[in-house]
């Protein structure tokens, strides 16, 4: 599936002949088409504007179908359940005291921040209500507030991937950061970051345990950086009283050795959940090079990846296991998802462009793939230049 992908994004990203023409076409012009039965009788054509025309039938047939209507009550059963767990790991900390039964209560804290954050993560997008400040000031509060990043840092990073998935010098999330996802990057690297580099593959889960931290601390500086940023203060104050709280809590509680190790322990398992929840989405799909011109539905198509399972997955990856009809439709509330999915699918299958979907096994394995073969582009930190020198002579 992922050498078709490549070979079709090679046939559309310079989809226009010398004189400027779609290089293929369709005997019928669907743009004004009125149901997906049209759309499965016409005949498959790869041209960028062709592409483009379609696709406003596809989007007309989302909407038609009512699947970007808002979904109040989805969500308010899910923030009362999330504020249960999170009352019932309140609760629990508070009656275990000093145990080391406490580090249960740290995953636990782990798991239901990562839930939070993709609750963030939906209103951010619009998902959650019809008011785009109402979504924000929800966001903003659980971003920051509960789970200590920084929602305007995360808007600004998220857009730009959304704008361009997997395309160099555009894309945020395969920018180098101690993980090396294009060739480029990885062989810049030397010493120790090489040596990581060749086998970040297999330390990709290891180092996401740190991954909580790194959030944390991208997100908290970038507040503090000069320049405009919406919301600074407000977001400032609500990490810090989060943080107060937080922290308070734990040392008034537990002993200083327990208190590190809880700490600790919730960090990585919400550094392991949200980069295992974000990974399978585009990582090892194809790269679009930075000069490359791709229509909007082959560029959100080909870099994306969704992970089956259903109902199952979704409420384990907060909806980010539909990640084709999330690139598509952003504002797409997530209970229309699987729904899309199905339209989506056959939309593909009419094109005849590639929409790949795996488990979430198989995806973690293409990952670790993915990315010891870009690391095998640094250079090997054993590796002595004159001695390669005497080699080649």
């Amino acid at each position: 599936m992922q050498a078709i992908a490549f070979e079709h994004l090679q046939r559309v990203v310079y989809p226009r002949s010398p004189a400027g023409k779609s290089t293929t076409s369709w005997d019928e012009d669907i743009s004004h088409t009125e149901s997906l039965g049209a759309i499965r009788a016409t005949k498959p054509r790869t041209g960028a504007a062709d592409i483009t025309r379609s696709f406003t039938a596809l989007s007309r047939v989302v909407r038609e179908s009512g699947l970007l209507n808002r979904t109040r009550w989805f969500y308010l059963g899910l923030v009362t359940v999330l504020t249960l767990a999170l009352g019932g790991a309140i609760t629990g900390f508070i009656l275990l005291g000093d145990s080391w039964f406490q580090l249960l209560m740290a995953g636990a804290l782990g798991l239901i921040f990562t839930q939070f954050a993709f609750l963030a993560h939906e209103a951010s997008h619009r998902q959650v209500l019809e008011s785009g400040p109402a979504n924000d000031r929800i966001g903003r509060a659980i971003a920051a507030g509960l789970v200590g990043i920084s929602y305007s840092w995360w808007m600004t990073k998220h857009t730009r991937h959304h704008a361009n998935p997997n395309k160099v010098g555009k894309d945020p999330d395969i920018d180098f950061d101690t993980i090396s996802f294009i060739e480029a990057d990885a062989e810049k690297q030397r010493g120790l970051m090489a040596l990581i580099t060749r086998k970040q593959g297999y330390l990709f889960f290891p180092l996401l345990t740190l991954e909580g931290v790194n959030l944390h601390y991208r997100s908290i500086s970038t507040l503090f950086e000069r320049g405009p940023v919406k919301g600074r203060w407000i977001e400032l104050s609500l990490i810090a009283a989060r943080f107060a709280v937080y922290f308070g809590a734990i040392f008034w509680v537990l002993p200083l050795g327990m208190a590190f190790a809880f700490i600790g322990v919730q960090l990585a398992v919400f550094g392991v959940y949200m980069g295992a929840s974000f990974a399978p989405n585009h990582k090892g799909m194809p790269i679009i090079p930075a000069d490359a011109k791709l229509d909007f539905f082959s560029k959100q198509v080909l870099t994306s990846r969704n992970v089956s399972g259903g109902v199952w997955a979704s409420a384990l990856l907060g909806g980010l296991n539909y990640q084709v009809e999330h690139h598509l439709f952003p504002n797409m509330p997530r209970p229309h998802l699987a729904k899309a999915r199905e339209i989506v699918r056959e939309y593909c299958a009419t094109l005849d462009v590639p929409y790949t979907e795996t488990t979430l096994v198989q995806s973690y394995g293409i990952v670790i793939r993915y990315l010891n073969r870009v690391g095998l582009s640094a250079r090997d930190p054993f590796d002595c230049p004159m001695v390669n020198q005497f080699r080649r002579v």
